[in-house]
């Protein structure tokens, strides 16, 4: 469930928090399906609520948009706090990595969001919810256990996340982000 705005403000209402709710989740599918092209109007459809209502929470499409994108990275926080759990670095890395590629390829809202400037708004909530030290003590763990490169860094990793984002989509079978994710994990692999 997405949480009222953090703005300072009093609670939402039972019902104006159920009313943001439908929304978060109607945009998600819309903008997935959509990307940017989506419309407030498919949205306030899609969560039975009249398109004032979807203005009330989120004055334009970019503000919706910018909470897709914290809701989408808050999903990615957890799935990393949840691979450092693991007993094996390398095989919890790669297993994150799959499922958030996973995750994303079928988001094209997220994948445009993202390639389109919003890596300001995407850095400031992956800092906030803890992302990048999750990434980087993994990377760490990789590391010391001689399963991951020792020459590469949380910002090569951050571009290669940028190129798979580019590649899922310009991909005209939405299938190519897959031999890169995999020639990518190769390639953070220590020579032999």
């Amino acid at each position: 469930m997405t949480p009222p705005p953090a703005t300072g403000l009093k609670p939402l209402r039972a019902d104006a928090r159920r009313n943001r709710e439908a929304i978060v989740k109607a945009a998600r599918k819309v903008f997935s399906a959509q990307g940017q092209e989506a419309q407030m109007d498919d949205i306030a459809r899609r969560a039975k609520v009249g398109v004032g209502t979807v203005y009330r929470h989120f004055p334009t499409k970019e503000a919706l948009l910018e909470e897709l994108v914290r809701e989408s990275f808050r999903e990615l926080a957890q799935m990393w706090i949840e691979a450092l759990e693991r007993p094996d670095p390398w095989d919890a890395f790669v297993e994150a990595m799959w499922a958030s590629a996973e995750m994303h390829s079928v988001d094209k809202g997220f994948t445009e969001a993202i390639a389109e400037a919003k890596m300001a708004i995407a850095d400031q909530v992956a800092e906030e919810l803890g992302l990048h030290t999750s990434l980087a003590e993994m990377m760490r763990r990789c590391q010391a256990a001689g399963s991951m490169r020792t020459d590469i860094g949380p910002d090569d990793l951050q571009s290669l996340f940028c190129g798979l984002g580019a590649v899922m989509m310009r991909s005209p079978d939405g299938q190519a982000w897959r031999r890169y994710l995999t020639l990518m994990l190769d390639g953070l692999r220590p020579a032999p």
